[in-house]
């Protein structure tokens, strides 16, 4: 009678084990995704901080305000480095976007942009490279926000 007791006990235990291994499996998680933020490290070349300011206050603000415009930013921002360090950047652009896009909707962007900005992808190349005399993109990172419960 005690093995019997035993065996059932056993089973017993066993089974509250998987019912409540299934219910933590259940739960919610802690966190989820958030907003898609992309950050541009720039590093300004002597004697332009100037110049390359005031073409994010007037080109860059243009077409980020045109992203908030068509929905697909959230919000950019222009973040100085105090006291940056060797390597270390001067300045950190930041935009942030509600979600990743697909490839089709990243296409889709950038015929309206390009529309809107009245340059096609070799102008804007063009033009960027233009800009190496004021800056040097030191590096760039995609993070997601999550977000905690």
């Amino acid at each position: 009678m005690k093995f019997a007791t035993r065996i059932t006990t056993s089973l017993f235990a066993a089974g509250l084990m998987i019912l409540g291994s299934a219910t933590a499996q259940a739960q919610e998680s802690s966190y989820k995704p958030g907003t898609v933020w992309n950050f541009s490290s720039i590093k300004i070349e002597p004697g332009q901080a100037e110049n390359y300011m005031d073409f994010l206050a007037k080109t860059w603000k243009k077409s980020s305000e045109f992203g908030k415009k068509e929905g697909y930013i959230v919000s950019y921002h222009v973040f100085q480095v105090n006291n940056a360090r060797e390597g270390e950047p001067d300045l950190i652009l930041a935009i942030e976007s509600k979600d990743y896009l697909s490839n089709a909707q990243q296409l889709e962007i950038q015929k309206k942009y390009e529309a809107f900005m009245a340059m096609d992808q070799h102008k804007m190349e063009a033009a960027s490279g233009e800009r190496k005399v004021m800056r040097k993109l030191a590096g760039s990172m995609e993070l997601q926000e999550l977000l905690l419960k």
